[in-house]
């Protein structure tokens, strides 16, 4: 008889089990319900995965979202597992082809949709069929208290009732305390069934930046990682298409995805960085729930996430064939003030649960001190004990000498206290620096002992400040306005005139280390590449994505131990029989070839643990145009007037940039060639600075709105 191990081994070629797979599948084994809460990577589909293979009967798996269905069918069966998908994607004969496999038994594995699932058809099909588990992937769907609620996923319940003799497995990777309890409520599970692994994803190194040039970081962060795999989150489509479409003028190999796209661009550039055709993906959060494509090496975060979940689930999509990643966010308070604007949309229970995960990410991302692992993993439940991961931005950081700042944080708790402990830090910011704006004179607070007595500092430093004091202990924020109150602490201090040590101001730079070593293994990149050019050969001529074949991992390993025989193959990561027969002699031929020809020997498998100015909005447009974008698209583009567009195209040309599209420039204007050359003659004359001289000189014959093109047709003349 099969056992667990063995079919991890045989099927998947996996050697040991991560944390808590064996313990959730020897307890599906033994009938019993169960709830797994594992990281992103952390290996949750081999939990039904392997039961599937064990069990008398039909695994059923609802699952949110078609590509993550499409890709972990395409995933079985490349590992010899009869799996199979329903859902509207599939054309009507395929439909029910797929029902005729599972009524006769020859599937193991079907995946569905919740609004699938909840049909008289598909009630049908399983009356007729032996439901052996009911597997429910990102459960915390189930919970209004989770950052994606969708109601949908409380019908659930209904086949729980329908089918009480199949053992039900809930399976997520962001679950806190309070939405587990709620999914266990919901699925009427017992406590003792609940299985939760560490949260705390070491191969990613973690990293919050402060946000001054978006463009330019993101720039620079992308130079040093070319040729390298990684998803950039944005807050809005507009800000997707804008990014995607500079990081190709850029020559990055970047594609958009986001909801307002057609459909089938969307799939189709889903598809483009799921098989290596293109290296970054631009995405809202719409994108990559469900996508295990595990050699992500990289995910930035242009704008604040809304939640810590969100922000996990999406980091978690880097590194998850265990390899080291990078994980950058980028973050100042605009955001926060934009997220709340759109929360206060909402409706009033809405409106308090995404308060307080927006809260909770902008106590995470203002953190300068402890490691980012502590407050992350503390979110959900973990005690992380480490004070020093060695792999985030805070434990890497030169430390910065701690200075008194007892007099100015004196100063801003009792403002705090004299405005009543009713207002945010902008609010008491504005009352220190003697701000004359209508709510400081609507409250009277001009009147207040400590108005004006701030102004040696700036808003930013006192921004900064009230961040530090709420750190600190000293003050904590309540509702959605985010009041400040002040804590005991803070009363003692103020009372005691208690020394308090910090930072007086921002930070324009931190001295980072870069990236903690990593106990990476050695690899021939010259094979490797090689390699993934054969993966990528056969899964383009599979139509399959390249991961499918096998992934980065097994590829490195195959180039740092030159395997020489199938039993050497069988030993490399993720490897298992079926894949041995399928592709193994292939790749073996590649390995042996080139160890040949370099006089290469196999090495035995031991274990080892695994803002600068060309980035401004005018050049961006510039080098837009430069690449084919017309003026009216430009204005269209950026939702600003033809106008806005020129002045953008004159700083660029002003710059020392010239213009190449000078057909769409002469279309813009409608005066005779004759006055378009006294135009040209006159800003030669006196310049192209200012407007006015020439339209006096030409006696107002030419307007402003076509001398400002006149004065980019004549700067790119120049």
């Amino acid at each position: 008889m099969p056992t667990p191990a063995s079919i991890l081994k045989n099927t998947f070629g996996y050697d040991n089990f991560r944390p808590y797979q064996r313990e959730v599948i020897e307890n599906i084994l033994a009938g019993r319900d169960t709830l797994g809460i594992m990281p992103t990577g952390g290996g949750k589909s081999l939990c039904y995965q392997i039961p599937a293979l064990m069990l008398d009967g039909l695994t059923l798996v609802v699952s949110p979202l078609i590509a993550l269905m499409k890709d972990q069918v395409e995933q079985m069966r490349a590992s010899g597992v009869p799996a199979v998908m329903l859902n509207s994607s599939l054309p009507a004969y395929e439909y029910q082809k797929n029902m005729d496999l599972v009524e006769d038994g020859a599937v193991k594995l079907l995946y569905l949709a919740p609004e699938t699932l909840l049909t008289p058809r598909i009630f049908s099909l399983l009356s007729r069929t032996k439901l052996a588990l009911l597997t429910i992937d990102e459960a915390h769907c189930i919970s209004e208290w989770g950052h994606d609620f969708r109601p949908e996923y409380r019908q659930i319940t209904e086949i729980r009732q329908r089918y009480p003799e199949a053992t039900c497995l809930a399976l997520t990777a962001t679950a806190t305390p309070r939405v587990r309890a709620d999914i266990t409520s919901s699925l009427n599970f017992e406590e003792s069934n609940e299985f939760v692994a560490s949260f705390n994803r070491e191969n990613l190194f973690i990293e919050v930046a402060a946000k001054r040039d978006a463009m330019g970081q993101s720039l620079q962060f992308l130079e040093k990682r070319k040729e390298e795999s990684g998803i950039i989150y944005c807050f809005s489509r507009r800000q997707v298409d804008e990014l995607a479409s500079y990081l190709e003028i850029k020559g990055f190999s970047a594609l958009p995805y986001h909801a307002g796209l057609e459909d089938a661009v969307r799939k189709a550039n889903q598809e483009a960085f799921i098989r290596d055709d293109i290296e970054i993906i631009v995405a809202t959060i719409a994108f990559g729930m469900g996508i295990n494509k595990p050699n992500v090496r990289f995910v930035i975060h242009y704008d604040l996430p809304k939640s810590i979940e969100g922000y996990y689930q999406e980091i978690g999509r880097a590194g998850r064939d265990g390899l080291p990643a990078h994980c950058l966010l980028l973050y100042n308070y605009s955001d926060v003030s934009k997220q709340r604007y759109f929360i206060n949309q909402k409706e009033a229970g809405e409106k308090r649960v995404a308060t307080e995960h927006l809260d909770a990410i902008v106590r995470y991302a203002e953190d300068e001190i402890r490691c980012r692992r502590n407050p992350l993993l503390t979110y959900f439940g973990e005690n992380y004990k480490i004070e020093n991961c060695k792999n985030c931005d805070n434990c890497t950081t030169t430390a910065r000498e701690l200075t008194d700042i007892t007099i100015p944080a004196q100063k801003f708790l009792s403002c705090v206290k004299r405005t009543g402990e009713r207002f945010g830090a902008g609010h008491v910011t504005d009352v220190l620096r003697g701000s004359k704006n209508k709510k400081v004179l609507r409250y009277g607070h001009e009147n207040l002992s400590t108005y004006g007595i701030g102004d040696e500092l700036t808003q930013k430093q006192w921004m900064h400040l009230s961040r530090q004091l709420v750190q600190m202990g000293y003050l904590e924020k309540s509702g959605e306005y985010s009041v400040l109150n002040l804590t005991p602490q803070a009363m003692d201090a103020l009372r005691n005139r208690t020394t308090i040590m910090g930072h007086l101001q921002e930070a324009e730079s931190r001295s980072r280390r870069g990236r903690a070593e990593q106990k990476v293994l050695d690899y021939d990149k010259n094979l490797f590449t090689l390699l993934r050019q054969k993966r990528k050969a056969l899964a383009d001529e599979a139509g399959v994505p390249p991961y499918v074949i096998f992934s980065d991992k097994t590829l490195v390993e195959m180039s740092a131990y030159y395997p020489q025989s199938l039993e050497s193959v069988l030993k490399m990561s993720g490897v298992g029989q079926a894949k041995l027969r399928r592709y193994g002699e292939i790749f073996l031929t590649e390995i042996k070839n080139y160890c040949g020809k370099k006089g290469i020997e196999e090495k035995e498998k031991s274990s080892y643990r695994e803002k600068s100015d060309k980035n401004r909005r005018y050049m961006i447009v510039g080098e837009m145009y430069n690449a084919g974008e017309s003026i009216a698209s430009l204005s269209e583009r950026y939702q600003v007037q033809t106008s806005t567009i020129l002045n953008h195209l004159v700083r660029f040309v002003s710059a020392g940039n010239s213009l190449k599209n000078g057909e769409d420039l002469q279309a813009q204007t409608s005066i005779p060639i004759q006055m378009q050359e006294k135009a040209i003659a006159a800003f030669d004359e006196v310049g192209t600075d200012f407007l006015k001289p020439v339209f006096e000189k030409l006696n107002g014959e030419i307007s402003y709105d076509e001398l400002k093109i006149m004065r980019l047709i004549a700067l790119s003349k120049g």
